[in-house]
């Protein structure tokens, strides 16, 4: 009784996570919230994995790893297309709109409700969850083998590591001698060393990976168990280099690796330096008189030896240590961490993978890149029987989901001009206010996805419910948002720290080139974050006086072609700016074609944006751009 209790509760209070993004979903008419699912952002608080339209292989990893982070009871809940292959399958599917999401929210709910406690749930397993095991030589990284085996080269035991992992520290009996071999002197001191792992980092100049640290202790506090024979020329000389040997080397971060010749230390490949012989051969006592010094004074059982210059057994300074690692903007040298954000993450776009080189909680250089992007080249694509002109114009719309009338008319245009047709001036008015509706709709998702990265819950619940509202409006009722519109954009303008929040971040370049739609016109505004808030909101405002004065917003159709060939060149621009499509249609199909877009472009601003800052500042950066990572073309 009491499970049922508690499986009817669960089932009434359900939270998904939205791949590839909430944004998806809004751009198809989706309102989450209204279909009874509670919006999580990340999986270990969603019982459901929304996934909205088919998704590119890419994603299929990225998926599986999300649903295996997922807590128990937990559904796939699939809305407009097939379920990745990395997934076992769906528990409920949906065609692509509201009242069909609403309808499988309430089995999905029902079905929660039977078998929310299953005595024998089916475990979950996928490839991407098993880590690859390669075998490494410790002393000949280069040396990698699939099998477990011996070194070909000097015949130790490989050891096991995942796929990606650094090469594991020593750890031999071979090497572990030769650690040992030069504190043969006449004076065995026990040096006690605390050893602290630190990760590898990666920086953008040239600077080596650092595997341990090694602090030591100073040699005055050191415990000498053993009888102290004083001789003036007592010298600290390790049994395997030469007698008199000249100039030797050893790693600033292990002191007992030395050698004759210069090198790379086998410990963690940092380049040997020269050791100074009167620094680390002699075992000084200044301060001493060793003719007169009374010996009997001496109590050689754990003394302090003042003026002894114990750090000639190994003690390194952390200038001498941390002299190689890579150097902070403020002066400091620190590790680097390379961080990883997406493709599903709270206040970026689904399918943008952003991979952030963090020091400290600054950002030293970044990289974006799309796991959705739709292809840019298209060559013999008539091969397939079904890609004509109108089945293409289906293929590259549904290809972009954040814009598909825009690229549904560019489609169109570029094939009809391909045919040899005039300028439609009997409908250019209606693709007009397709297209400016659809650019209030973006700009208005934009908003709500910087709701999210700033956590103003009011900014992301506003625009979404206007978002919705005008995504199908003919014109009288987008009239009729017109204020809501505007009031909008006004408390922004007196929302507290919204200008010192979104001021002086993510300004351009000034050599940036390739600009375009709403980042190229800010940029002569300032250029930053606060000032293409600004435009979009400017953009709105522009769109709706443009439908207001021109003819219903009506989806583009394509006009009868025929079975003509030709080709075709056009350009529309969409919410994020100037899109161009070349194609060459033959007796009807689309033999090939050429996609130029503007988030192409605008994605290499990304390194530039992030170096040098915050990294909350270099999250919000990108998002400013207003990326759509469908339309990065590859």
């Amino acid at each position: 009784m009491l499970q049922k209790l508690v499986s009817r509760a669960l089932a009434r209070n359900l939270s998904c996570l939205i791949v590839p993004g909430p944004e998806v979903a809004l751009a198809h008419g989706l309102d989450v919230t209204a279909a009874g699912l509670r919006i999580a952002t990340t999986p270990r608080d969603a019982s459901v994995l929304l996934i909205v339209g088919d998704l590119p292989g890419k994603m299929g990893d990225a998926v599986a790893v999300l649903y295996a982070q997922m807590p128990r009871p937990r559904a796939i809940l699939m809305v407009g297309g097939q379920t990745p292959s990395t997934l076992s399958g769906d528990d409920i599917s949906s065609d692509l709109s509201q009242e069909d999401l609403t309808e499988a929210v309430g089995q999905l709910k029902r079905a929660l409700a039977d078998g929310a406690f299953t005595d024998s749930p089916e475990d979950f397993d996928a490839s991407v969850m098993h880590a690859r095991i390669e075998y490494v030589c410790p002393m000949h990284p280069e040396v990698v083998e699939d099998e477990p085996g011996s070194c070909p080269k000097c015949g130790m035991d490989l050891v096991a590591r995942e796929a990606g992992e650094s090469t594991p520290d020593g750890g031999s009996d071979h090497e572990h001698h030769e650690d040992h071999e030069h504190h043969g002197h006449e004076h065995e001191h026990c040096h006690d060393q605390e050893h602290q792992s630190h990760h590898e980092h990666q920086s953008h100049h040239e600077h080596q990976s650092h595997h341990g640290h090694h602090e030591h202790h100073d040699g005055h506090d050191q415990d000498h168990g053993h009888d102290h024979d004083h001789d003036h020329n007592n010298e600290h000389q390790p049994e395997h280099a030469p007698e008199n040997a000249g100039t030797e080397y050893t790693c600033p971060m292990h002191p007992e690796i030395v050698r004759d010749e210069p090198g790379s230390c086998p410990k963690c490949g940092m380049d040997l330096v020269v050791r100074e012989s009167d620094d680390h051969s002699e075992h000084e006592h200044s301060g001493h008189d060793h003719g007169e010094h009374d010996h009997g004074e001496h109590d050689h059982g754990g003394h302090d030896h003042e003026g002894h210059d114990h750090g000639s057994s190994g003690f390194m300074s952390m200038i001498e240590v941390t002299k190689d690692l890579p150097r902070s903007a403020d002066g400091l040298q620190m590790d680097w961490l390379e961080v990883p954000f997406g493709p599903v993450f709270p206040g970026l776009p689904g399918g943008l993978k952003l991979t952030l080189t963090l020091d400290g909680d600054g950002v030293t250089e970044g990289q974006a890149i799309s796991l959705v992007g739709v292809t840019s080249k298209g060559d013999n694509v008539e091969e397939s029987e079904e890609m004509d002109a109108e089945t293409f114009i289906a293929y590259l719309s549904a290809a972009i989901p954040l814009a598909p009338v825009s690229y549904r008319l560019l489609a169109c245009l570029a094939i009809e001009q391909a045919a040899g047709l005039e300028d439609d001036s009997a409908n250019a008015g209606a693709r007009t206010g397709a297209l400016e509706r659809e650019r209030i709709a973006s700009h208005l998702g934009w908003l709500a996805q910087l709701g999210r990265q700033l956590g103003f819950a009011w900014l992301t619940q506003r625009a979404s419910t206007l978002q919705l509202q005008v995504r199908e409006a003919n014109r009288d009722s987008l009239a009729a948002l017109e204020p809501a519109l505007r009031t909008l954009g006004t408390r922004l303008e007196r929302t507290p720290l919204l200008k010192s929040r979104l001021m002086g971040v993510g300004i351009l370049p000034t050599e940036s080139s390739g600009l375009r739609g709403p980042v190229a016109s800010a940029a002569n505004e300032g250029g930053d974050a606060w000032a293409r808030l600004w435009q979009r909101l400017a953009e709105i405002s522009a769109s709706l006086d443009l439908i207001k004065s021109g003819a219903e917003p009506e989806l583009p159709v394509l006009r009868d072609v025929g079975d003509v060939s030709g080709t075709g060149e056009a350009t529309v621009d969409t919410p994020r700016g100037e899109a161009r499509l070349s194609l060459k249609l033959e007796r009807g199909h689309v033999k090939s074609y050429e996609l130029d877009t503007a988030c192409s472009h605008h994605i290499g601003l990304v390194p530039k944006l992030v170096e040098g800052q915050e990294l909350g500042d270099a999250l919000l950066a990108v998002g400013s751009l207003d990326l759509s990572p469908w339309e990065v073309t590859s």
